[in-house]
């Protein structure tokens, strides 16, 4: 790519809505900052002004100079185009592996971690399809409902950081996977009825995967422990575990040995009253054919 090449638009904060970095974000903030001091180093090292480097890359000089403070979270092109531009070698490019990490909420990223580190995982939601569950058009309906309202760019990096999580399906070796959903929200046309019907597609999908149970708790079924809200309990190869549940100790994460017994009780309780996933499965089909 040639320095001399002048981009028909140069890209500009506002062409990229979202990308600013958190500043309560100590780990994010410090991957920023170093890989925007080593962009800095090397463009300064190849004798190029922030204006001719950005206009070789298609970015404004503005947009360069904030990257490179740490200001901002560079795109995976950017920072490939970047790498050829100043004949990195591949390392710049690299830097995304750490950089598109950023993009996602802290929170997001230390329940992606767990998730990722789990060989069992099992989870029961009481107003909401799950979040691993979630199709993109789902998300985003439920995150755009928001009061008060996200920006649409905050709803779509929350969308992104969603979706995220979801590589847990694609592990190898597998880890064993088992939800609880209720009726109303199967029910619930979220973002209209053609993507209600792409996320119900999308549970049937799921719920025949060899590692996964999908159960469904009928609307008419008895009184159970999960009435005062979700439930999660992960289970790690050394034989540690975390839980959370909304009904109790706080909705804090738990390790205690003694706090888990009691979420697996609830848990367990919970998924003996649900429908079996064979029933289940045929029940998301019937609502599939209601439409």
């Amino acid at each position: 790519m040639s320095v001399d090449s002048e981009a028909v638009r140069l890209r500009s904060e506002a062409d990229e809505p979202g990308w600013e970095v958190d500043p309560d974000d100590e780990w994010g903030v410090a991957v920023i900052t170093t890989v925007g001091r080593q962009l800095k180093l090397r463009r300064e090292a190849a004798g190029l002004r922030a204006g001719d480097f950005g206009r070789a890359v298609g970015y404004s000089e503005d947009m360069v100079y904030k990257i490179e403070a740490g200001k901002r979270i560079p795109r995976q092109e950017f920072l490939t185009a970047a790498d050829e531009v100043l004949g990195a070698g591949g390392l710049l490019a690299a830097a995304w592996e750490d950089v598109k990490k950023v993009r996602y909420p802290k929170k997001v990223r230390e329940l992606a971690e767990l998730e990722g580190r789990a060989v069992e995982i099992g989870v029961y939601e009481c107003n909401i399809i799950a979040g691993l569950l979630q199709t993109p058009d789902h998300a985003r309906a439920v995150i755009g409902a928001a009061q008060p309202p996200y920006a649409p760019e905050d709803v779509e990096r929350m969308v992104a950081a969603r979706l995220s999580r979801q590589s847990v399906f694609d592990r190898d070796p597998a880890p064993s996977l088992h939800f609880v959903l209720e009726e109303a929200p199967l029910r619930r046309q979220v973002g209209g009825t053609m993507a209600w019907r792409q996320q119900l597609e999308r549970l049937l999908e799921v719920g025949r995967l060899r590692n996964v149970t999908l159960q469904v708790m009928p609307t008419n079924s008895e009184p159970h422990p999960g009435l005062d809200g979700r439930i999660e309990l992960l289970k790690f190869p050394d034989g540690t575990a975390v839980g959370r549940s909304d009904g109790a100790f706080n909705g804090r994460p738990i390790h205690e040995p003694k706090h888990l017994r009691i979420l697996e009780l609830r848990y367990g309780t919970i998924r003996a009253q649900a429908l079996s996933p064979r029933e289940s499965l045929a029940f998301i089909e019937h609502l599939l054919g209601e439409t």
